[in-house]
């Protein structure tokens, strides 16, 4: 009796108990829910967090387009299907765009399209190569700016620029094929000491001309190409001059019908037909060319010729213009005829109808470069590293000029404060834009 009463004990005391939770549990569950809590709750995976309240924005927000719910909602029935990302963009931040200063925007009625991309540039900085060498014709260094006087328009001139560096080089060598085929032939033996006289700095064009000038080689690095371009000119033959024709259809008998002469009588005149030296063809093509070279470079054009020009489209002064105002030096070689120590001077001379002789001197002097006269094969080669190192290694003077961009030649003159010292400058320049 006492254990079956031991046993009743204890259930009722796990019944008692079970109902104490149960009432603790309804007692949570009926306590008010808006008690402000601590932490918060952890986000949604299925609708974004509700936007604090704010004032109502004057305007009314645009309707949302439709299947879209409005922000902070979902749609009815997608509870557990977020929208795409893409179907709710974020409006982009505004674009920061940089206009041109004020005044520089096209002006009302400026339709025509040279207006929108016309750019007007003024150039004023002038730069001067020189080249001093001494009565043993060997190149001065050392020399400082101070040693230095440069007239414009004989107005002293403030230099504003001074170096002696070298400089690479940007040129173009011209080959005469109008010269006796003895001159070709022992020119172009000589051609691998002109290609070792430029260093890999340095880029070279070719351009050949007789009658007329073209282009052999665009401009590259001194390397296997150059040496392609070279060996493929020593297959090139000059003028042979035979004897002349006295007799024969070909004779200068004079006309003939039926294979008699008109005028029996007539005195019998030979006159060798006149042969076109376009050397100033030549130069023109290679100075258009230099002139898109970059500005960096030293710009020069290197001729071998005996000097004949004759027959070219462009004049002497036209050609001229078009080397200074690009500021490019011309370095010669002058073979053949212009090699004649004492014939050479006297070719110098310039007979109208009948071109020039020797024109090279003329170039080489307003332009501020030299002209070497050699004979030998010998002489020749070592005339290319000569010639290629003057014009790498010379002083360049630099000044603020007062011309604006014209047509007027400005005339300089360099002057070197020592005594006994032969200075070669460009006679003058034409103050022209540059070409674009």
């Amino acid at each position: 009796m006492s254990a079956n009463l031991g046993k009743g004990q204890r259930a009722g005391w796990l019944v008692g108990l079970v109902l104490v939770f149960g009432l603790a549990s309804l007692a949570g569950a009926a306590q008010p829910q808006d008690q402000k809590q601590d932490i918060p709750d952890a986000p949604s995976t299925t609708r974004p967090p509700l936007p604090f309240p704010s004032t109502p924005p004057a305007v009314k927000p645009e309707s949302p387009p439709p299947n879209q719910a409005p922000p902070g909602e979902t749609n009815p029935g997608n509870e557990t299907a977020p929208a795409p990302a893409q179907d709710a963009p974020q409006p982009a931040p505004p674009l920061k765009i940089t206009t041109v200063p004020e005044g520089g925007a096209t002006q009302e009625g400026a339709t025509s399209p040279s207006d929108l991309y016309k750019i007007v540039t003024n150039v004023n900085q002038v730069l001067v190569p020189v080249s001093v060498k001494d009565d043993s014709t060997r190149l001065v260094s050392g020399l400082l700016p101070q040693d230095f006087s440069v007239f414009e328009d004989g107005v002293k001139q403030k230099m504003n620029f001074f170096t002696s560096d070298p400089f690479p080089l940007s040129a173009a060598v011209v080959f005469d094929l109008g010269m006796p085929d003895a001159a070709v032939q022992k020119v172009n033996q000589t051609f691998p000491a002109l290609e070792g006289a430029f260093s890999q700095f340095d880029e070279v064009a070719i351009y050949t001309y007789s009658s007329t000038a073209s282009q052999a080689a665009d401009f590259a690095a001194a390397g296997r190409k150059l040496t392609a371009v070279l060996n493929e000119l020593k297959m090139q033959r000059g003028r042979n001059d035979g004897p002349p024709v006295t007799g024969g259809p070909l004779g200068p008998q004079g006309p003939t019908v039926n294979g008699h002469q008109i005028d029996p009588g007539a005195p019998i005149v030979y006159i060798p037909p006149k042969q076109s030296h376009a050397l100033n063809d030549a130069l023109v093509a290679a100075a258009l060319d230099l002139s898109k070279r970059e500005r960096t470079r030293r710009k020069i054009i290197f001729i071998i010729s005996d000097g004949r020009e004759y027959g070219s489209t462009a004049s002497y002064s036209d050609t001229l213009k078009v080397l200074l105002s690009t500021g490019i030096q011309v370095y010669a070689l002058g073979v053949e005829g212009a090699a004649i120590p004492v014939y050479s001077k006297l070719q110098r001379l310039h007979v109208p109808r009948f071109g020039y002789s020797d024109i090279l001197p003329k170039y080489t002097n307003a332009t501020g470069g030299e002209v070497f006269t050699e004979f030998s094969r010998d002489a020749i080669e070592a005339v290319y590293a000569r010639a290629i190192g003057d014009a790498r290694n010379q002083y360049t003077l630099g000044y603020l000029t007062r011309a604006t961009p014209s047509s007027t030649y400005r005339q300089i003159v360099v002057n070197v404060a020592r005594p006994g010292l032969k200075v070669a400058a460009k006679d003058g320049y034409y103050p022209l834009p540059p070409g674009r």
